[in-house]
């Protein structure tokens, strides 16, 4: 059974671009120790929704909590510090320096940031072919590789709730098999991680639970078996019809 405090919820998050109402209404619970993914189609809000809790988007009304704690209205800066981590789409390292720095670059609000050695080795555990390309600029590596190097760098900030933003984009089938693997042996160390992904099939076979979000809404909600049999999920995301 999960903690009964939530480590991530959002509480009634309504979200406007100028005139445009994003998301409306969004209650959302991740609780310690758990992979919960947020599905939907493109527009649908999933970028949104990270942004808000990253307070990149400030929401214009409800509540954003992190271990109990209201951090809507709080800078990027501070809410990172707290325990948030994010591995965004398409990676986004900093392709001219090296795969060390960028790395480094993870830890940068840590207080004991001269003591990075542990992390990195654990790092290496999981990714020892990053551990052989240390010493190489960061735009030299494959599409695989950089996604290792991201996850990576967003581990080294100590994260308590990892966010993976489509991790399955512009991979090969065999990397995006390879990439959930990691995140499930993530959260086996005892990260909890917020998956955003379209492929709902592959989100839905590592994640404990999952919601769905269309235009703005959350119009599904269940646990991943419950998901994978709701006819009108598979419709919608999984290709599937009678």
């Amino acid at each position: 059974m999960p903690d009964r405090t939530p480590m991530l919820e959002f509480r009634g998050i309504n979200t406007h671009y100028g005139p445009v109402h994003m998301l409306k209404d969004v209650d959302l619970e991740i609780y310690p120790g758990e992979i919960v993914c947020l599905l939907g189609g493109n527009a649908s809000g999933k970028t949104t929704t990270l942004k808000a809790v990253l307070g990149m988007v400030v929401p214009s009304s409800g509540e954003l909590l992190l271990d109990g704690e209201v951090i809507s209205g709080l800078s990027t800066t501070d809410i990172v510090s707290r325990g948030i981590s994010m591995v965004p789409e398409n990676r986004r390292l900093f392709k001219r320096m090296t795969v060390k720095e960028n790395l480094e670059i993870g830890a940068y609000l840590r207080d004991d940031s001269d003591d990075l050695g542990e992390d990195l080795e654990r790092i290496f555990e999981l990714f020892p072919r990053v551990k052989e390309r240390l010493s190489q600029k960061a735009g030299t590596l494959s599409g695989g590789e950089q996604q290792m190097v991201a996850v990576g760098r967003a581990l080294m900030a100590q994260p308590k709730v990892l966010l993976m933003d489509e991790p399955s984009m512009g991979l090969a089938p065999v990397l995006v098999q390879q990439n959930f693997d990691i995140i499930e042996q993530i959260n086996d160390a005892g990260t909890t991680v917020f998956v955003v992904e379209q492929n709902a099939n592959m989100a839905l076979s590592i994640a404990d639970r999952g919601y769905v979000l269309q235009t703005g809404q959350i119009v599904l909600t269940g646990t991943s078996a419950e998901l994978l049999a709701n006819q009108e999920l598979r419709e919608a995301y999984l290709g599937e019809v009678d």
